[in-house]
C-alpha cells in the first residue's frame, strides 16, 4: 500500500528543520575549514610531512563519499531522523577522540569515526529538506538558506581556528562540534518528524565495497604516486559500471546519469569543490608557512573569500528560485576561473592587493555554485529516491574536495622538492601548475553549467523522471505478483 500522505507541517515549524539541519551542516563544514588553517601547527606538534596533513584532510572526506550513499539509502529505508541522530552522536564521539589522539596515526583513525557520522548528517539533512518543502521555489530558497551555511563555516572556520590555535592549541578545534552537535541532537530528537521512502530500497553491498575500493584507490594513488593503486580504481571503477546496472535496486543508479542536469551537477560538484579544496590547501601553507603569519592572521586574510561565500550563497538560492539555474552557474564558473587565473597566470600571492583581489573573486564564484548543484541534483527525480540523489550530490563534493587536497599537496610536494622549500619564489612556482588545474575546474563548471540548463538539459531531465516513475512501479508490481 502507499504511504498515506503526511500533514503538511507550519511554516515556523519547517523553519526550525531547516535551522537543525543547518546546524549539521556547519559542524561538519566547520571543522574542515577550521581544521585547514591548524595545519602547519599539527604538522610541527606532530612532526608530520605534507603526504601526513593531506591525511587528516582526505581520510575525513574519502570515508564521507565513501559512505554517502549508503547512509542516504539506509535513511530512506529506516528513517530519516533515525540515521541523522545516530551520526550526531557519532560525529560528537569521533570529535571528542580527535582532540585527545596522541599520534598522527591515531587522529587519522579517529578522522575517521568523524567521517562515519558526517556521512549520515548533510545527506540525510538534504533528504529531510527536500521532503520537508516541497514547492519548488521554496524548496530552492531553503536550499540556499543551507549553502549559505557553508559561507558561515568559511568565514567562522578560519577565524575561530586560527583563535583557538593561538589561545588553547590545535585540539580545542574539535571542541567546538561538542556543544553544536549535542544542541542539534535534542533539537533533532524533539521537533524533526520521521520520515522514510514508500518503498525501501535493498542494501548493496558488493556495490558499497566497489565505491570504497575506487575511491580509496584512487586518493592513495595520486597523494603516494602509486601506479598500483591507480591500477586498482580502475578495475573498481570497471566493477562498478559492470555490477551496478545489473542489480534492481544498485547502490548508484546510473539511471539518474541520463538527466543531463543531474549529470551536470555532478561534474560541477567535484570540479569545484575540488578547486575549493586545492585552493584552501594552497593558501593555508603559504600565508603561514611563507609568509610567516599566525594561524589566526592567516584566518583573517582568508576572510573576504568566506564573506564572498557568506553574502553570494543566498543570493544564488533567490535567484535559482526565480531564473532558475542557469544564471548562478554561469557565473560561479566563471568568477572561479578568473580566481584561480590571477594565482597561476599573474602571480597574485606575491602581491596583496591582487592576492585579495583572487580571494574575492573565487569567494564570489563558489558562494554562487553550491545552490544550483543541489537544488539541480534532487529536481525532477522522484521524492522517494530524494536521499540517494542528495547522496549522489554529496558524494560528488566529497569526492571532488578529496581529490583537490590530494592533486594540490602531490603538486606541490614535487615542486618543492626542486625548489627552494617554502620561499616565496620555490613556492609560488610550485604551486602553479595547481592554479591552472583549479583554472581549469572553473572553466569546467562554466561549460557543464551552459551544457546542463537549457531547454534540451530540461527535457532530459523530465524523461528520465518519468522512466524512473514507470520502471520503479514496475518492479514493485512484479515483486507483488511473486510474493506468496
Amino acid at each position: 500500500m502507499p504511504e498515506p500522505p503526511k500533514p503538511q507541517l507550519s511554516r515556523s515549524r519547517r523553519r526550525l528543520v531547516l535551522a537543525i539541519c543547518c546546524m549539521s551542516l556547519l559542524i561538519v563544514s566547520l571543522d574542515n575549514t577550521a581544521l585547514n588553517v591548524a595545519l602547519p601547527s599539527m604538522r610541527r606538534d606532530l612532526d608530520a610531512s605534507v603526504s601526513g596533513m593531506q591525511w587528516t584532510i582526505d581520510a575525513y572526506t574519502l570515508v564521507i563519499a565513501s559512505l554517502l550513499m549508503l547512509s542516504g539509502s539506509t535513511a530512506d529505508r529506516i528513517g530519516r531522523r533515525k540515521v541523522f541522530t545516530t551520526g550526531l552522536v557519532l560525529f560528537v564521539l569521533g570529535s571528542l577522540l580527535c582532540s585527545l589522539a596522541p599520534t598522527l596515526e591515531t587522529l587519522v583513525a579517529f578522522r575517521m569515526v568523524q567521517a562515519v557520522g558526517g556521512s549520515m548528517l548533510n545527506p540525510v539533512a538534504m533528504s529531510i529538506i527536500t521532503n520537508t518543502f516541497t514547492e519548488p521555489a521554496e524548496r530552492a530558497r531553503a536550499i540556499g538558506v543551507w549553502g549559505a551555511v557553508v559561507g558561515v563555516s568559511m568565514a567562522a572556520g578560519p577565524l575561530v581556528g586560527g583563535l583557538l590555535v593561538e589561545s588553547v592549541g590545535w585540539r580545542s578545534i574539535f571542541w567546538v562540534n561538542l556543544p553544536v552537535g549535542l544542541v542539534a541532537l535534542a533539537l533533532t530528537l524533539r521537533h524533526v518528524p520521521e520520515s522514510r521512502a514508500p518503498r525501501p530500497r535493498r542494501p548493496d553491498p558488493v556495490g558499497q565495497v566497489l565505491v570504497t575500493v575506487l575511491l580509496g584507490s584512487l586518493t592513495y594513488a595520486i597523494i603516494e604516486t602509486s601506479t598500483l593503486f591507480a591500477g586498482v580504481a580502475v578495475l573498481a571503477l570497471l566493477g562498478v559500471l559492470v555490477y551496478e546496472p545489473r542489480r534492481r535496486e544498485p547502490l548508484i543508479d546510473l539511471r539518474f546519469f541520463r538527466s543531463a542536469p543531474f549529470s551536470g551537477a555532478t561534474v560541477i560538484a567535484v570540479c569545484a569543490f575540488a578547486a575549493l579544496g586545492a585552493f584552501l590547501f594552497l593558501n593555508t601553507l603559504y600565508l603561514q608557512d611563507v609568509r610567516g603569519l599566525s594561524a589566526l592572521h592567516a584566518g583573517l586574510y582568508m576572510l573576504p573569500m568566506a564573506a564572498m561565500t557568506f553574502v553570494f550563497a543566498p543570493l544564488s538560492g533567490r535567484l535559482v528560485g526565480t531564473r532558475g539555474p542557469r544564471p548562478s552557474l554561469l557565473l560561479a564558473g566563471t568568477a572561479m576561473a578568473t580566481g584561480a587565473l590571477l594565482f597561476a597566470a599573474f602571480h597574485a600571492e606575491t602581491s596583496t592587493p591582487l592576492l585579495f583581489t583572487g580571494y574575492v573573486v573565487f569567494g564570489i564564484g563558489f558562494g554562487l555554485v553550491n545552490a544550483p548543484i543541489t537544488n539541480t541534483a534532487v529536481s525532477g527525480m522522484p521524492r522517494s529516491q530524494a536521499g540517494v540523489a542528495a547522496a549522489v550530490a554529496s558524494t560528488s563534493r566529497q569526492t571532488g574536495q578529496t581529490l583537490g587536497v590530494a592533486v594540490a599537496g602531490a603538486v606541490l610536494s614535487a615542486g618543492l622538492a626542486s625548489a627552494a622549500a617554502y620561499t616565496t619564489e620555490g613556492f609560488v612556482e610550485a604551486s602553479k601548475p595547481v592554479y591552472w588545474v583549479v583554472t581549469g575546474c572553473g572553466l569546467a563548471v562554466l561549460l557543464a553549467g551552459a551544457v546542463s540548463s537549457g531547454p534540451w538539459a530540461q527535457r532530459t531531465a523530465e524523461r528520465t523522471a518519468r522512466r524512473l516513475e514507470t520502471e520503479d512501479a514496475g518492479v514493485q508490481a512484479t515483486a507483488r505478483a511473486s510474493s506468496p
